[in-house]
């Protein structure tokens, strides 16, 4: 076994304002910040763009790094101070905002984004299942004493034998595929880029957005933040809904077509909105979301939380060990990649 101590590495970051003190010891706790530390020559300051120049003369053998939500976008002129670099270990989702000129000069960069998914995809099943019960319309009866009945409020199709569309089978779709599959449900799937053979391994029906809509009891959206998929979950798809269907989000809110979507719901107070994404974020003040009794909002809660996120650094610490021991990386991400990717 190739001892990994030989190995220098740094933690890249500029911190991000939505986590309280350090976002490193945030992710990388319970004791991960110190296990890279043991596990090879870790630079004792954490580089961000601030302090990249008093520090770059003394990184020029840095290997590897590792990094989380923050990950400093670098300059040409700053990898070129980074000669040694051979690898990016980013304990968290998307890279698509940094990786491609580090991809460019054959870096290899790995993600989280299955870890992640996880999260995601957990958050997803537990709305799955209780929409299909009708739970989020009968707590809404439920809150005056004329409807909190049994034979007044509302009650959903139940679980057994309901249809279930996801739209968009990457990683967090695949993932609610798999955590849906003990349940007695048919899952209906949208997404180019499944092929029939992969639909039929998954146990799914390749659908068109129309017949998701259409024939499904509760939807729920992973579409990535694309360009070209912007507003393609319109007005015209949401009245097409089944009776006191679900529309889940979690994907993006730039996707949906908001003021139409909106329309709808106060046509149809029978179908339900819960939305974990909007456009913008967080949702701003007068927006009929916050209005709407079939709506219920949260605040990007699905992706990795609190204690989850050290999932997202065991998954990294792990393909690093994978890397140096020269085993086939299983988050590694590519130019080609980047093209589909969130």
């Amino acid at each position: 076994m190739t001892h990994m101590k030989n190995i220098t590495t740094a933690f890249f970051n500029n911190g991000v304002s939505f986590v309280k003190g350090d976002v490193i010891d945030h992710v990388y706790a319970r004791g991960r910040r110190q296990q890279v530390a043991a596990m090879t020559d870790l630079y004792p300051v954490v580089i961000s763009t601030e302090n990249f120049k008093e520090h770059a003369d003394k990184l020029a053998g840095v290997e590897a790094i590792f990094s989380t939500w923050g990950m400093p976008v670098m300059e040409s002129a700053d990898l070129d101070r980074l000669p040694a670099l051979r690898a990016v270990f980013y304990a968290a989702g998307s890279v698509k905002g940094f990786a491609k000129a580090l991809l460019q000069r054959r870096v290899t960069v790995c993600s989280s984004w299955t870890a992640n998914a996880v999260s995601v995809a957990e958050f997803c099943l537990g709305q799955v299942l209780l929409a299909c019960k009708g739970y989020f319309q009968n707590t809404l009866d439920c809150r005056t004493p004329e409807r909190n009945r049994q034979d007044v409020a509302f009650h959903g199709r139940g679980v057994y034998g309901e249809k279930i569309a996801i739209i968009g089978a990457g990683q967090i779709g695949r993932r609610l595929i798999e955590l849906l599959r003990p349940f007695r449900l048919k899952i209906l799937v949208v997404d180019p880029y499944l092929s029939e053979t992969e639909a039929d391994d998954l146990h799914v029906q390749k659908v068109t957005l129309e017949e998701a809509f259409r024939e499904a009891y509760v939807v729920s959206s992973h579409l990535p933040d694309l360009p070209t998929l912007q507003k393609v979950l319109d007005g015209k798809l949401f009245d097409s809904m089944r009776p006191g269907a679900t529309f889940i989000n979690t994907g993006r809110g730039a996707q949906v077509n908001e003021p139409e979507l909106v329309a709808v719901l106060r046509r149809r107070p029978d179908l339900m909105a819960l939305l974990d994404v909007t456009d913008p974020e967080p949702t701003p003040a007068g927006s009929a979301f916050y209005e709407l009794p079939n709506v219920q909002l949260s605040s990007h809660l699905a992706g990795a939380h609190g204690d989850e996120v050290v999932r997202m650094a065991d998954t990294m610490i792990e393909e690093f060990r994978r890397w140096q021991e020269g085993e086939p990386l299983r988050y590694a991400v590519s130019l080609d990649m980047l093209d589909r990717m969130a």
